[in-house]
């Protein structure tokens, strides 16, 4: 059976995950698959563009390296980054071929959408020489985590898949914190109980921890500030880029600009036409990072969410800069009910009305989701994220 054909039989969504099931099938087939360094990447935001800037930084230096994100905007492989570049069709279908050589029927049609594609990212990386893994929504449950680590890196933990991860700052940081193994780098934190978890974590598990503070170099500050300015990155894109120069120096290589002179991943403050900012972002700390962007600004909010987010919070977060939000229509179930939304944006007096399309004399901002960003691609006959 074909990829496609072959996930498309998953959903990509559970209100139950089974903990045990990913652990067993890596387990089975752990001696099949290739020994790259990985570095883990975990967190609630920030770690798709902290990914790529290291990975992007290992690449330039030499080193074959992969990177694998999720979710995707337009395409699959877009989750699946090898040397620059996604992978392609056909490599993509040969490495599914050789995954299900490894793995039972029965075990591959039990894994889930995210499991298989771990898998799969795996196997493609057969000739890298690190892997930069992104975890999904989780930390020492997710399926990323089962793999030896030569690095965990971990970007800022706030409030996120409550239903998963518990109510709490402590629980959320105790769930991801928990998956460092060896040498762990702690990002900059909202919370600071994060840190304080962080280390007993480490003291427990043998785990050399250093934090961002201890870590960033007079070098590494100033040539951030430099290439945030050149490459206009926001102030969370800066810290995200100097959290990957830290790793970077902590794997013992040097940083220097010319393997850092980069934008960032598509889909974090993208701007994508003269009018236009697109942003991934669907939480209150991404909208925390956004509202600071665009202080002193106003901007039309092309908007919509899923039903388990706290859209009031992340809207009373964004309702200094709006000037009107504008509904987009987003054919999934997770998303919320449109009265549901419209009442909260009245309870807020946040003008609103539904997205048509683009103005000229209008500045617009897309944020919301992964959804709401290809939602809106597609409706502007985008077909590439490479913009």
């Amino acid at each position: 059976m074909k990829l496609s054909d072959f996930l498309a039989a998953k959903p990509l969504f559970y209100d139950v995950i089974d903990y045990d099931r990913f652990p067993i099938v890596y387990r089975e087939i752990e001696h099949l698959l290739p020994k790259p360094k990985i570095i883990h990447l975990v967190g609630t935001n920030g770690k798709g563009s902290t990914g790529r800037f290291l990975a992007t930084a290992l690449h330039r230096s030499g080193k074959k390296v992969g990177h694998y994100t999720s979710p995707h905007i337009l395409h699959f492989n877009e989750r699946i980054w090898i040397d620059g570049d996604e992978i392609s069709d056909e490599a993509l279908e040969t490495a599914h071929q050789k995954l299900l050589l490894m793995v039972n029927r029965n075990s591959a049609e039990a894994l889930s959408y995210f499991e298989y594609t771990t898998l799969l990212a795996m196997v493609s990386y057969a000739e890298c020489d690190y892997i930069v893994l992104e975890a999904g929504l989780g930390g020492e449950y997710d399926a990323t985590a089962v793999f030896p680590k030569a690095l965990s890196i971990f970007t800022p933990i706030d409030y996120d898949h409550a239903a998963f991860l518990g109510t709490t700052i402590e629980s959320i940081a105790t769930t991801k914190l928990n998956s460092m193994q060896r040498v762990a780098l702690l990002g900059k934190q909202k919370h600071p109980i994060v840190e304080s978890i962080a280390r007993t974590i480490a003291d427990a598990q043998g785990c050399k921890l250093d934090t961002l503070s201890e870590r960033v170099t007079p070098n590494i500050q100033e040539l951030a500030l430099h290439l945030a300015m050149k490459n206009s990155l926001s102030d969370y894109l800066r810290d995200n880029l100097t959290l990957a120069m830290a790793a970077y120096e902590l794997l013992g290589y040097e940083t220097d600009e010319s393997l850092f002179d980069q934008s960032a991943l598509f889909g974090r403050l993208s701007r994508i036409a003269s009018n236009i900012t697109l942003d991934v972002g669907h939480n209150a700390l991404a909208a925390e990072s956004i509202a600071g962007a665009y202080t002193g600004k106003k901007v039309t909010l092309v908007y919509n969410t899923y039903g388990d987010k706290d859209y009031q919070e992340i809207l009373s977060l964004l309702k200094p800069i709006i000037e009107c939000v504008e509904i987009i229509h987003v054919a999934e179930g997770r998303i919320v009910e449109r009265d549901q939304l419209e009442s909260v944006l009245e309870k807020l007096e946040i003008p609103y009305g539904v997205f048509e399309s683009i103005e000229e004399d209008k500045e617009y901002l897309v944020f919301g989701s992964f959804s709401v960003a290809e939602t809106f691609l597609k409706r502007m006959n985008v077909t590439s994220t490479m913009v």
